[in-house]
């Protein structure tokens, strides 16, 4: 069993599956012909919205592409890191700043700020760079992931009633169990990757976590109504997270309890 994950949750598979991720976010954007959930909110009023929604979906698109070589991993990697990064100095940095005590506003930059960890990781995994900068860079970003996941958790907390909508009824034993849970989960993996004793084994078991989040939350809104941007958006946006996890997994060696 330990030598099946360990394939699965290989460097240069997680790298191509974050990079599939993009892929997929990028082809939302094309077919909708709008932002995705990572790169709003873009204010309305911007000239050419459409054409520039074109563009940021052409750009996450290619780059995803790349890493499935790979001669060009590196450089898609290393494109998606300034992509995602961009998206939270100019569209979520400055809610924060204007009103920082809005919680929804730290969350807004976690969420492509967890990109933006696997990213580095990623990079760090294929960009051909000398050991130690690239030890350097994995440990830069799964501080950063860590970080992300405890707001995470701590957003279940702020709107229970909200996320406990999301969790399907017919699961046992009710949705406001699943609440907590889900957020006892962001907790741990956050505080052992931050803290790095079993910090492999708990990102293997968040990227489990947020591939469920996949089947029973996400998937079932494109079957209830495929034809709102939105829940394709949050399917693609779910993968990306999913994509970040494997490769923060990845990340840490076999055997290996300290980040």
């Amino acid at each position: 069993m330990a030598s099946v994950l360990d394939g699965i949750f290989a460097r240069r598979v997680s790298v191509r599956i974050y990079g599939l991720a993009a892929v997929v976010l990028g082809l939302v954007g094309l077919v909708w012909g709008d932002f995705a959930v990572v790169w709003q909110p873009v204010p309305d009023g911007v000239p050419a919205r459409t054409a520039l929604a074109y563009a940021v979906a052409v750009a996450p698109w290619l780059a995803g592409l790349a890493i499935q070589w790979q001669r060009a991993a590196g450089r898609g990697a290393l494109v998606l890191t300034v992509l995602y990064s961009l998206a939270v100095i100019l569209l979520d940095v400055p809610r924060v700043i204007a009103h920082p005590s809005v919680f929804v506003n730290w969350y807004g930059v976690a969420e492509p700020l967890a990109l933006v960890a696997g990213g580095l990781v990623a990079y760090a995994n294929c960009g051909q760079l000398e050991p130690a900068a690239a030890a350097r860079l994995s440990k830069i970003g799964r501080v950063t992931f860590g970080v992300c996941l405890i707001v995470f958790g701590l957003a279940h907390f702020f709107y229970l009633a909200y996320t406990a909508k999301l969790v399907p009824a017919w699961l046992p034993p009710g949705q406001t169990f699943w609440v907590y849970a889900t957020a006892a989960g962001h907790f741990a993996a956050g505080i052992a990757i931050l803290s790095g004793i079993y910090a492999r084994t708990a990102a293997m078991l968040l990227t489990a976590m947020f591939v469920v989040f996949g089947i029973l939350v996400h998937a079932p809104t494109i079957f209830i109504d495929p034809h709102a941007h939105i829940n394709w958006a949050e399917n693609a946006i779910n993968f990306a997270l999913i994509g970040s996890a494997w490769v923060i997994a990845a990340s840490v060696p076999v055997g290996q309890s300290n980040a």
